[in-house]
């Protein structure tokens, strides 16, 4: 009886221990695949712009295809091993959700981070125009007046998983009035990964006697953050379909507010509540009939609005805007 018991229990130990085996290469081989694959599409489908944008999104999209290739090398290892796997059955659960945890967060936040790429004419203004010559580099895009010197300068904080490229048509017009205007990359192309990335292009051009900043959506909302705590060096600030993190409505800066009355995204009424928030002096500037994408050229935005106006009209409107606010500096 005892050396029958001392049999089955024998037999039953490999047996198991090839089971949990299987379920760890598997398990690896399932999320390496998953990790790998994630890369590889949202890559190829964005490449364009991730070459063209904040390396931070492109070594990121190595760094998870290479996590990727570790598991399925660490599935492939589990296969030719003899024996299971060391940890005991609680560790085991715990490593499997972690490992399914961070799988998730990463997958939603790599998709949701897709960034609207530039349309095919924005992309051709970065070769530069009639009197503006385009520099472009990792961490930012220039526009340099070369008809002029550059009294004034702009700092430009793209929105939200936008391509920094979106902007140069309009901001290009912007800088034949002798305006230096620098276009922020932001990691991820997200504002508040670059809060701080006007105070270095700032200290970089000593020539510039007079300093905005601008936004597009959430770049305006960091940009109102970054002048409300330098006045200092940052006399005007120009928001695009956009509004203030904090209150700024004792300082002295020279505000333009600039929306679309048919925005979906920064509406009328998130317009009208942000007067209380600014400067008494702040100009406000409805154009009439225009949506959010409008002030950029990367195409159509889920959750915004239907124009009434076309692009080119209401970019002429946007554009006048800005010239205004800059030439009062």
């Amino acid at each position: 009886m005892t050396n029958s018991t001392a049999s089955s229990a024998t037999v039953a130990e490999p047996c198991n221990g090839a089971r949990v085996r299987r379920w760890s290469e598997r398990w690896a081989g399932v999320l390496g695949v998953v990790w790998l694959v994630t890369a590889i599409v949202l890559a190829a489908a964005s490449w364009s712009v991730l070459v063209a944008g904040h390396p931070a999104h492109l070594v990121t999209l190595g760094v998870v295809a290479l996590v990727g290739l570790l598991l399925i090398v660490r599935a492939l290892r589990l296969r030719r091993r003899s024996r299971a796997p060391s940890r005991g059955p609680a560790l085991r659960v715990v490593g499997r959700v972690l490992a399914a945890l961070a799988t998730v967060v990463t997958v939603v936040a790599l998709v949701y981070l897709r960034p609207f790429s530039a349309t095919p004419d924005a992309i051709a203004a970065m070769a530069g125009a009639p009197g503006v010559r385009v520099v472009d580099s990792p961490t930012q895009i220039a526009l340099e007046p070369q008809n002029q010197p550059a009294a004034r300068g702009l700092v430009f904080q793209p929105g939200a998983r936008v391509d920094p490229r979106a902007y140069v048509p309009l901001l290009t017009q912007v800088s034949r009035g002798g305006v230096l205007v620098v276009i922020v990359k932001q990691p991820f192309d997200i504002g508040f990964t670059a809060i701080g990335a006007p105070g270095p292009i700032i200290a970089a051009h000593p020539e510039v006697r007079s300093w905005a900043l601008a936004g597009h959506s959430l770049g305006g909302v960091v940009a109102s953050s970054f002048a409300g705590g330098h006045l200092d060096t940052v006399q005007g600030l120009v928001l695009w379909a956009s509004y203030p993190l904090g209150s700024l409505a004792d300082t002295s800066l020279k505000v333009a507010s600039i929306s679309g009355t048919n925005d979906g995204l920064a509406t009328p009424a998130d317009i009208d509540a942000s007067r209380p928030d600014l400067p008494g002096s702040t100009v406000f500037t409805p154009v009439k009939g225009s949506v959010h994408a409008f002030f950029g050229d990367y195409g159509p935005q889920p959750g915004d609005g239907t124009p009434s106006v076309s692009r080119d009209k209401a970019q002429q409107q946007i554009v006048a805007a800005t010239v205004t606010l800059m030439q009062s500096l």
